[in-house]
């Protein structure tokens, strides 16, 4: 009887929902999901079609004097036991049936599940903050007590804390905004400035809208803030992304926090990747490089994401032994991961690289100026070589010279019936004919075979010079990786990657003057190159890298950096480049911290942190007062008692909201205020 009234239910259920278009797909099915996510808000639209029932209103809600409550828990647990769609049990309908609105059962596509999925990550990205010591406090004793682990990355669930995420998400104030170019004694010179640059004929040019910035950016702060923070201008604008971002594998030299969990890891990842395809253009393209510690789960996130392109194979070193580090076989190559948003409309032009002469090409037109083709006379390459008495450093040349006369022939799989007759042709007479298509290049045939000139495999290299070349494969084994330290004039001893190969990437994917991103800019190899081959960049880095930091090499760049590819594209010097930060809120209180330089000092500061900054919600500020009294505080290091005092901060506060910009506590200067106005257009009623 139970179960008659339960099915009865359930049908009543379904009825009443396949009655919302928004709640069923296109073959009828009940999307779960959004149900549920109508049931976490509270919609007016499911509430008053479930009360209108009385069944349903019996069931979901309760009477409060005249007033209906609903019962949300119930309501959902009743979906995941219930419905249609996820029918099998309570457990199998929480883990992973569904991805977005679609049954895993009906996509073509592998499905990455990890916990945190649908969550942002709110940790930083330093390796100060994953610090092994973090106090936690207990309620049974009534004080903070030291914990020792890996700092417990806090995560925001998309709906259930979706204050948290639009708030942590809200457009940042910038300051410090300087431009830097080069001087009348070819030195750069740095300058305040409050208004950005907005060239109508390049915007034009490049198909976006005029009054986009077109000032190379360089924007110091959180990358998953700043990356929201640039949708406002660059949202659909951007060609390419490129990112080297920490490979999680707990020891490089970036001081990025780089030892998260694969789950922390992939949600860090995934909040990333998600904006930075909001930025994409429509024909635009990501090119992710990582090593094999988290590639395969890389792959199927990023398969959820974007269109996959090709997976890139890149030699790295030479693999050097090194018994503890590679017991079975030396790593001597990396992955780039090439996608696009949206495949049928990407931007990709082949790359040619030089290659040897390809002996295969062994036939010779010796009088290939005689216009009738049939009376062409072929000897062999070699004869030829022997009779002219060609040295063999000098058979390069030869065949380049002459590649229009010298050629191979194949056989084709396939031919079409044209070809075919062609072949046929040529086979009975012992020599040349030909296949004419119309309003394309006719195919010559010779004994039986197409014949390909060695002509299609010479292109002009960037000094002009014809010479023999390849299209790039997925093999990437040409690029040296080695002695590269001293590119741009900053060091990084592991991690940096060449130029050339930055080079390739950009050239790929985009033309002149196109946006190229890089969220993980390290160095700055990535807008250094983009610097020289005259394409808009926007770089967001979060650490210093002082002497060693992009900013430093782009100077180096704009006064004419020698090294990297700047020979091969002639580089010169020049151009210009902004640079701001994200305005500090909490960052702030944080390098007040670092600076106290006693006990003293920090409990000074306490009350500061308490009325001018925002504290996490965990904290319970009397109790803290009490234990930064105690003995046992006092006891401690200074580094753990500023450890401590770090722990009350709300990391997801780090940096002022545009909308509290003019907040006098926030301490931003006139063109601080200026700048950031100026960016989002906010006078002019824009965004």
């Amino acid at each position: 009887m139970v179960e008659l009234e339960t099915n009865a239910l359930k049908s009543k259920v379904e009825e009443l929902l396949s009655s919302v278009p928004e709640f069923v797909d296109s073959e009828k099915h009940l999307k779960v999901n959004v149900i549920k996510d109508y049931a976490e808000r509270g919609d007016v639209k499911l509430i008053e079609l479930l009360l209108k029932n009385k069944q349903t209103k019996k069931t979901f809600f309760t009477p409060i004097l005249d007033s209906f409550v609903f019962n949300t828990a119930q309501f959902k647990e009743f979906l995941e036991y219930n419905s249609g769609c996820n029918s099998y049990s309570k457990y199998l309908g929480q883990i992973g049936l569904y991805s977005g609105d679609i049954s895993l059962i009906d996509r073509d596509k592998v499905v990455l599940n990890f916990p945190f999925k649908d969550c942002v990550l709110e940790g930083g990205q330093r390796k100060e903050d994953g610090d092994d010591t973090y106090y936690e406090f207990d309620e049974k004793n009534d004080k903070y007590i030291e914990r020792q682990g890996k700092r417990r990355e806090v995560f925001f669930n998309e709906v259930l804390a979706r204050d948290e995420i639009d708030n942590l998400f809200s457009p940042k104030a910038f300051c410090n905004a300087k431009r830097f170019e080069l001087g009348k004694n070819k030195k750069v010179k740095e300058s305040e400035f409050n208004s950005f640059n907005r060239d109508a004929e390049v915007n034009k040019n490049r198909g976006l809208a005029e009054d986009t910035i077109t000032d190379n950016l360089i924007v110091k702060g959180n990358n998953l803030l700043a990356l929201q923070s640039l949708k406002e201008e660059f949202a659909g604008k951007v060609k390419l992304v490129y990112i080297d971002p920490p490979y999680n594998t707990g020891s490089d030299d970036f001081k990025y926090n780089d030892n998260f969990n694969h789950s922390s890891w992939l949600t860090f990842m995934k909040n990333r990747l998600e904006t930075a395809k909001e930025l994409l253009s429509e024909n635009g393209s990501i090119f992710v490089q990582c090593d094999d510690n988290e590639m395969a789960y890389l792959q199927i996130l990023m398969n959820e994401i974007f269109d996959f392109i090709q997976i890139v194979e890149i030699k790295m070193n030479e693999g050097a032994a090194n018994e503890f580090q590679n017991p079975f076989m030396p790593k001597n190559c990396e992955y780039g991961l090439l996608y696009a948003k949206n495949y049928n409309a990407r931007k990709y032009k082949p790359i040619w690289v030089e290659r040897d002469y390809d002996t295969a090409y062994n036939k010779f037109v010796i009088n290939k100026e005689e216009k009738n083709f049939r009376k062409w006379k072929v000897k062999s390459v070699n004869e030829i070589i022997k009779e002219k008495k060609i040295e063999e450093e000098d058979v390069r040349q030869f065949v380049i010279d002459n590649a229009d006369r010298i050629f191979q022939g194949i056989g084709p799989k396939g031919p079409g019936e044209g070809l075919k007759n062609a072949m046929e042709r040529s086979k009975k007479t012992d020599g040349w004919d030909i296949y004419e298509r119309n309003e394309m290049e006719p195919i010559y045939t010779y004994r039986g075979r197409m014949v390909r000139f060695y002509e299609k495999n010479i292109k002009f290299d960037k000094k002009g010079n014809r010479t023999i070349v390849k299209e790039l494969g997925s093999l990437w084994s040409d690029i040296k990786t080695t002695g590269i330290a001293p590119e741009g004039g900053v060091k990084l001893k592991n991690g940096k990657k060449p130029e050339a190969l930055l080079n390739r990437v950009i050239e790929m994917c985009s033309d002149k003057s196109d946006i190229v991103l890089d969220y993980h800019l390290g160095s700055g190899t990535t807008a250094a190159v983009a610097h020289k081959m005259n394409r808009q960049y926007i770089g967001v880095e979060q650490l210093d890298y002082g002497e060693n930091d992009s900013v430093v090499r782009l100077k180096n760049v704009i006064e004419g950096d020698p090294s990297g590819i700047s020979k091969s594209v002639n580089w010169q010097g020049g151009g210009s480049f902004v640079y701001l930060e994200l305005a500090k809120k909490n960052e702030m209180a944080m390098e007040q911290i670092s600076a106290c330089k006693s006990y003293e000092e920090l409990v000074k500061l306490f009350k500061t942190l308490c009325t001018k900054y925002f504290l996490h919600y965990n904290v319970r500020v009397k109790e803290f007062c009490k234990e930064i009294e105690s003995i046992h505080f006092k006891k401690q290091s200074l580094k753990k008692q500023k450890e401590m005092f770090a722990r009350m901060l709300d990391l997801n506060q780090l940096y002022v909201n545009v909308d509290d910009r003019k907040d006098k506590s926030n301490g931003l200067s006139e063109n601080d205020i200026a700048v950031t106005e100026d960016f989002y257009q906010l006078k002019k009623g824009g965004k």
